[in-house]
């Protein structure tokens, strides 16, 4: 599995990347290969306020949907729209193309509670 070292992890097997003042999200690539076949996302909508833990979205594939959990509090300012026409993105390129959706984060530091790459391979 691939789990680049300057990302964070939450548990729920979602990654982030701290870009500016913003927070760009999506699914680890533990998740999308343990998902399988990706064909569908459903996502929070730009302008929506999103809580740490609680439920953002939901990935379908082939075998199952799984829910998408906001790793940190804030709201959405962007969302992947070439995720409705390729989901699949998410499988050949989770850290890239891709990411899920971007927020704006209440607190920056709550980045920091989220687990390093090394943790987060730990509790696999």
């Amino acid at each position: 599995m691939n789990h680049p070292s300057e990302l964070k992890y939450a548990s729920t097997h979602e990654w982030v990347k701290i870009v500016g003042d913003l927070v760009v999200t999506g699914i680890s690539d533990h998740a999308q290969d343990a998902l399988g076949d990706l064909v569908y996302v459903e996502m929070p909508e730009v302008g929506s306020q999103i809580t740490a833990g609680a439920q953002a979205g939901v990935v379908e594939s082939v075998k199952t949907a799984s829910d998408i959990h906001a790793p940190v509090s804030g709201t959405v300012v962007e969302i992947n729209s070439a995720l409705e026409d390729d989901p699949d993105f998410i499988n050949e390129d989770p850290y890239g193309k891709g990411w899920i959706y971007k927020i704006r984060p209440d607190n920056m530091q709550d980045v920091d509670t989220l687990l390093s790459n090394t943790a987060y391979e730990a509790g696999l």
